[in-house]
């Protein structure tokens, strides 16, 4: 049975799918496998005032509307329709029907979408008593209110990620590590990971290793099963200040990993780190592109905002901004090569946009920067990975617990989703980072409060 279903029995359901759900994966209605799918009529009302746009709920709008069509063919659909490859399950479009005994506009008030679609599912329950009606939605509150009207309702679990608390750190400690294997790391320059007991099939993994007077940081190559020195690198004169800021940066400059991500709290030099990186290899790369997410103030597109486009993005990438700004503060000294961050941007040697304004580019022998990642969806960063051409490496920062997006959790987030799915894979590197470096102040908060 499908992950989208949570509790498995066998007998028979009908899902009710709410826009929510559509716009996190516009493939949902085809994961409930034996069971029915309804899809509320409000559902493509919404979904045809939101398919203009470049935005991503904009493309997931458009691809579900093309989904149905290809699915119903020349059939009427509101009539059960086979599900294609399902085993037996079947979808219908639900039209606008009160039910007879409870009519839940009458109890939560008129006009709003919602309460129409949980009048669909009331007047499914209705329609199919022996059937178990089952509301899906990433709306907490609308699940809540269709529990108060006795209806089942449940978060879509396709793409959530279990144990957050326990989700892939990318590093790891080793203790009573031989002498031996420290002499071999600085004299050869590698060492048998067979020696740590690092065996069968796992991705790259950072370790520190610890022995009874010694102490180094290496780097496990999954593709030569070898451990390699993380020595302290300084990067556009950025240095690392802790142990897992050198992993992140020995991560970000190695040239045999394709994609990385790093997560952990504000402070801990995620965008700066990486911004940093991305300049000190410049001249591997066409262009260096740093990008964010737009999440609107409550929830109002960004053309609500008055100015022209430059003045209602800028706002939104003011962190990034301002991180690129301490790296030019790093070069007081030196007026010449703080004209020359200046000329990067003004040359757009470094690019930096909304998420939105890139789709559709190939992004070949691009350093590709995804800043406040935690917002996306996993098929977002899907989209985003697709993308990549030749010559690519592409950087995904976040905090998963940090989340501006509504329906999205440190569960079901396109972060932890690529944490989890990516971290054996060899072009394929994370890092956590847990300590602060921005202030004690600011560790204050993010520690007590």
């Amino acid at each position: 049975m499908s992950k989208a279903v949570k509790n498995s029995s066998s007998e028979q359901k009908i899902f009710v799918l709410d826009t929510s759900v559509i716009l996190y994966d516009h493939n949902a209605f085809q994961n409930f496998k034996e069971h029915d799918v309804a899809i509320p009529i409000q559902v493509l009302e919404e979904l045809d005032n939101m398919k203009s746009g470049n935005e991503t709920r904009n493309a997931e709008a458009r691809s579900f509307i093309r989904l149905i069509d290809d699915a119903s063919s020349e059939q009427i659909i509101n009539e059960w329709i086979p599900l294609k490859g399902s085993r037996g399950g079947r979808f219908k479009v639900v039209m606008d029907i009160k039910p007879e005994k409870i009519d839940a506009e009458e109890v939560f008030g008129k006009g709003k979408f919602d309460h129409r679609i949980l009048n669909a599912a009331l007047s499914l329950k209705q329609e199919f008593p022996a059937k178990k009606v089952v509301l899906v939605s990433k709306d907490i509150c609308l699940r809540l209110k269709a529990k108060s009207l006795e209806l089942h309702a449940e978060d879509y679990e396709t793409g959530k990620i279990k144990n957050v608390s326990e989700l892939y750190t990318g590093k790891t400690v080793f203790t009573h590590v031989a002498d031996e294997v420290f002499k071999t790391l600085k004299s050869e320059g590698s060492v048998d990971a067979e020696s740590l007991d690092i065996s069968g099939p796992r991705g790259n993994l950072f370790c520190i290793l610890k022995g009874k007077r010694k102490t180094a940081n290496a780097y496990f190559q999954a593709l030569s099963g070898r451990l390699f020195p993380v020595a302290q690198k300084t990067i556009f004169n950025i240095s690392p200040r802790n142990e897992e800021q050198s992993f992140a940066i020995n991560a970000l400059l190695n040239p045999d990993i394709k994609l990385v991500t790093i997560q952990g709290k504000a402070g801990t030099g995620k965008t700066l780190l990486a911004i940093a990186s991305a300049l000190e290899q410049r001249k591997d790369y066409r262009q260096i592109y740093v990008t964010r997410p737009i999440i609107a103030l409550s929830n109002k597109d960004i053309g609500y905002l008055p100015g022209d486009v430059k003045s209602k993005i800028d706002p939104y990438m003011a962190p990034i901004w301002d991180n690129l700004r301490f790296i030019k503060e790093q070069y007081n000294e030196d007026p010449k090569m703080q004209a020359k961050i200046d000329e990067f941007v003004s040359t757009e040697k470094i690019v930096i946009t909304p998420l939105a304004y890139i789709r559709g580019r190939t992004l070949s022998k691009i350093f590709f920067i995804v800043d406040e990642a935690q917002n996306l969806t996993p098929h977002e960063i899907k989209t985003i990975i697709s993308r990549a051409g030749e010559d690519t490496k592409i950087i995904f920062t976040g905090d998963i617990y940090q989340i501006d997006t509504p329906y999205l959790d440190a569960e079901s987030n396109g972060l932890t989703y690529l944490i989890e799915k990516a971290k054996d894979h060899p072009l394929y590197a994370h890092i956590t980072l847990d300590k602060g470096e921005r202030s004690e102040l600011a560790n204050l908060a993010n520690d007590l409060l």
